[in-house]
């Protein structure tokens, strides 16, 4: 009983920390940027401001907008957030856990990635369409990357759940191997396409010809634009909740550890999205946007990695 109680607790405590740290994710890599460009940057915790701001508005819906582009950003928001309470954070073994499937978590961002799409086509304008197709295009590469990736990860524990793998990562039974690091960057590709990202995506452009997220929402605004924006600024920290889970995997407190256990997990899951919101700023700083036209290449070398290691893995384990 105490076990149950305990693992739910942990379980609300996550979904309140990824909510908190959701916008200051955003607002963390926005001011590293600035900050290795030599300005000054917004403050870290601006977009929390932004969303509270724009929640108080009331939205401008567009002439020949259906009752889609009311609905689709409530469940984008609904499935991107039940994605991340799957996710484990500062806690391992939480009432979630036994669900905790990858290949529901990517069945969940794919649905909001879907409402977001039809959200850009319902506007009727001609920039929400072509960023809406652009989107469903680059998906067309980077959802067969990534399911190849889960099933590497899931032949190699045994598992598709997301627990399971991160225990056997932090016992360190999957040793080292090559298939592991096309697998990383693999889903590293994943991840820069699917939150819109620089090579893929810039998400402080507005121009309209290159852009692909940020034209899906031209029409958006409102509390219909702070969910969108909660949105993304949720799926980019739930992406690097995921890489952490896998590939960073250890300091995670078991759900019984108590409160020290969850601070010590607490501090050391924070410490490791800092880490890797700071590699973002940097990585996205080094480089540039590139063509429209190239990103299927980008993605298609995505695939390709995670093909070879899913046969990597076919033929080490003796199952091809």
């Amino acid at each position: 009983m105490m076990a149950t109680f305990l693992a739910l607790l942990t379980q609300i405590l996550h979904a309140a920390l990824i909510l908190a740290a959701a916008p200051l994710v955003v607002g963390g890599v926005r001011w590293v940027k600035a900050r290795l460009l030599g300005r000054r940057g917004p403050h870290p915790l601006q977009p929390l401001r932004d969303l509270l701001k724009l929640l108080r508005k009331r939205p401008v819906l567009a002439d020949g907008s259906s009752v889609v582009t009311r609905a689709t950003p409530y469940v984008a928001l609904a499935a991107t957030l039940l994605a991340a309470l799957l996710v484990p954070g500062f806690a391992q073994g939480m009432a979630l856990a036994p669900v905790a499937d990858l290949i529901l978590i990517a069945g969940l961002l794919a649905l909001a990635r879907m409402a977001l799409a039809l959200a850009g086509h319902d506007a009727g304008t001609a920039f929400g369409g072509l960023g809406a197709a652009r989107e469903m295009t680059f998906a067309a590469f980077a959802e067969p990357a990534l399911l190849a990736s889960v099933l590497v990860l899931a032949v190699l524990a045994g598992s598709s759940n997301l627990d399971a793998i991160a225990a056997l990562f932090r016992e360190g039974s999957l040793g080292i191997r090559v298939s592991l690091l096309f697998v990383l960057m693999a889903l590293m590709a994943v991840a820069l396409a699917e939150n819109a990202r620089v090579p893929v995506d810039n998400p402080a452009t507005h121009l309209e010809l290159t852009m692909v997220h940020e034209a899906m929402l031209l029409e958006a605004s409102g509390r219909h634009l702070a969910l969108w924006e909660a949105q993304a600024a949720l799926k980019l920290t739930v992406w690097l909740a995921l890489l952490a889970a896998i590939f960073l995997p250890f300091g995670a407190a078991p759900a019984g550890a108590g409160p020290i256990g969850w601070v010590v997990g607490l501090v050391l899951w924070g410490a490791k999205m800092a880490l890797l919101a700071v590699a973002l700023a940097v990585f996205e700083t080094a480089i540039a946007k590139m063509r429209v036209f190239r990103v299927p290449e980008f993605l298609g070398a995505a695939l390709l990695l995670a093909l070879l290691a899913a046969a990597l893995v076919f033929i080490t384990t003796g199952l091809a």
